[in-house]
Order: C-alpha cells, then structure tokens, then sequence
C-alpha cells in the first residue's frame, strides 16, 4: 500500500479550481528543482534542497508563494505588480499563474542554496612545524 502524501493530501483539501493552481505550482516547482525534498513545513507544502527553497500555499484569494527574502529582492521589478511582503508573494486567483516567473526565482533560490553549501576553499595557512 502507497504511503500517504502530505502534499496531495493538502493540494486535496481545496476546491477542483484552487487544486489545479497548487498543481500547476508543485510541477512548476520540481521541474526546476528535480532534487529537492518534499515536505510540509508551517502546515504548507515546501521544497527543502540545502535548506529551505521555497513554500507556497492556498488562500481565500490567493496562491502565496515563499522564495524568502533574497528571492523576492533578486527579482522584485518583475513581482512590482504583486501584493508582497518580506518573503512572500501573493498570486491572485483572478489572475493566470506567473509560472515562468515561478520557475526563475525557483531556478535562483536552488543556485543560492548550493552557493551556500558550497565547499569552502582549503586553506592557504602553511600547518606549523
């Protein structure tokens, strides 16, 4: 027997409209970041790679969507015209899904995770004798 998936089940959780946004999302998402992990993290769905990549979630009027902080900076003339707040994004849903903008920022937010996991240089330091 399959083990349940908390992400189907919470994209489950939402009417047939809502449902076929969070999809569109979640494939958007691991089309661009094939080995992230899965999870549910703050009871909505996340993609963790080196760390946390991004989240994203279903309200009343929107789909929010979590890059954090460098993710919403690095890109911020093309989220101009969305509700934003320090880490987050709202996508209206009277409005088409920016999925090639999704799929940028999530490109961006897996180089920045690996940047950071990174192996440091070794060191130059001569070891004393």
């Amino acid at each position: 027997m399959p083990t349940p998936d908390p992400i189907d089940d919470y994209i489950a959780g939402f009417p047939a409209p809502i449902q076929e946004r969070l999809v569109a999302m979640r494939r958007t998402i691991r089309a661009h970041a094939p080995q992230a992990t899965e999870r549910i993290a703050y009871r909505i769905p996340t993609f963790h790679q080196g760390g946390n990549l991004v989240h994203f979630a279903a309200f009343a009027h929107h789909i929010g969507f979590y890059p954090g902080p460098s993710g919403i900076t690095a890109f911020a003339d093309a989220l101009a015209s969305y509700r934003q707040a320090k880490g987050s994004v709202q996508f209206p849903h009277d409005a088409p899904l920016p999925l090639d903008l999704v799929a940028a920022i999530v490109a961006f937010r897996v180089r920045e995770n690996g940047a950071k996991r990174a192996p440091k240089r070794a060191s130059k330091r001569v070891p004393k004798s």
